[in-house]
């Protein structure tokens, strides 16, 4: 692979990275209230209105889902779509593989004619941007098309219960969220005395650059708002403009890094970056506690298993 084409693959997943009322059912033959519980044992064919303000009817039992980026959520609650997400065929979620090595791939642009040669009967889009102009409509004319809650301040749990809701599994959302809440207090309880009073950052080099995850999104979340780990003022700092997950900062800049952890996700591992005296001087590489994940972990992800297991590589390095 070029580097050229590398750092464009990298670039676009980037900016990925920074990126009504269901109707009851029941077999019964008792009457219920059309804002019922809708988990019931026989879904029906339900109208939603989605992210982008369309109204979307969504099938009682969709088989055949393309959800590009979303993959997460889909695993989360037991389904396999028809196709997964790529960037140009050489980079996929690496994390769910175990269940999805067999499912085909799909540029995460979602080009109409691939699109379509797998029949699906529900997309599901991750943004609003991915159906700008005249897109949704071509798209709904291929399966019903519903934009999933996406935006600055939704958090996983969000589109977990948007999805769940569409997929009329709303249940099992709740029993995702239950067990990933006991997995967070069970390790806030086990692992009280490595965490309390300590600071951690997020760091992801590629092509010889730096980005650091904000205080409040995507890991930063887990790690200081879920876990109680401290902010490091730098984080602080750079939190305070990011308008995405990753913000870049500077080797000179980094300087001021005084985390007790730093977990690095290295998808560059020859960069000239690690060699620079200020990365070697910084607290956490000169105490031996640098956490090394590549990018085949889920650190780059968001969605309850991406976090579930950063929570376990979290475990493993406090051990």
């Amino acid at each position: 692979m070029t580097k050229r084409f590398q750092t464009k693959k990298w670039l676009a997943m980037l900016s990925l990275l920074s990126l009504v009322v269901l109707g009851a059912c029941s077999n019964s033959n008792e009457t219920t209230d059309s804002t019922a519980d809708t988990t019931t044992s026989a879904a029906v064919e339900t109208t939603l209105t989605d992210a982008a303000g369309n109204e979307v009817t969504i099938p009682a039992d969709p088989q055949r889902v393309i959800a590009s980026y979303l993959e997460d959520y889909l695993v989360a609650l037991d389904v396999t779509p028809v196709a997964q997400w790529t960037v140009g065929n050489d980079s996929d979620q690496a994390y769910l593989q175990d269940k999805l090595a067999d499912v085909p791939r799909i540029n995460y642009d979602l080009p109409y004619e691939d699109v379509l040669s797998y029949e699906p009967d529900l997309l599901l889009m991750d943004s609003n941007s991915m159906v700008e102009g005249d897109k949704y409509a071509q798209y709904s004319k291929i399966a019903p098309t519903y934009v999933v809650t996406n935006g600055e301040d939704v958090t996983w749990r969000d589109r977990l219960n948007d999805i769940a809701k569409v997929l009329h599994k709303e249940d099992q959302a709740k029993q995702v969220e239950t067990d990933y809440d006991d997995l967070v207090a069970s390790t806030k309880e086990t692992y009280a005395d490595k965490i309390e009073g300590k600071s951690v950052a997020v760091l992801w080099v590629v092509n010889n650059s730096a980005f650091m995850v904000a205080q409040t999104k995507s890991s930063g979340q887990l790690l200081y708002q879920e876990l109680g780990f401290s902010v490091p003022s730098l984080v602080t700092e750079i939190s305070e403009t990011a308008t995405a997950d990753w913000s870049a900062v500077s080797l000179e800049k980094l300087a001021e890094l005084d985390a007790d952890y730093l977990i690095l996700v290295n998808s560059d591992e020859g960069a000239d970056f690690f060699n620079d005296q200020v990365w070697q001087n910084l607290k956490a590489v000169k105490d031996g506690n640098l956490w090394e994940f590549g990018p085949e972990s889920s650190w780059l992800y968001n969605g309850p298993i991406a976090y579930t297991k950063m929570i376990e590589d979290i475990q493993s390095k406090l051990k």
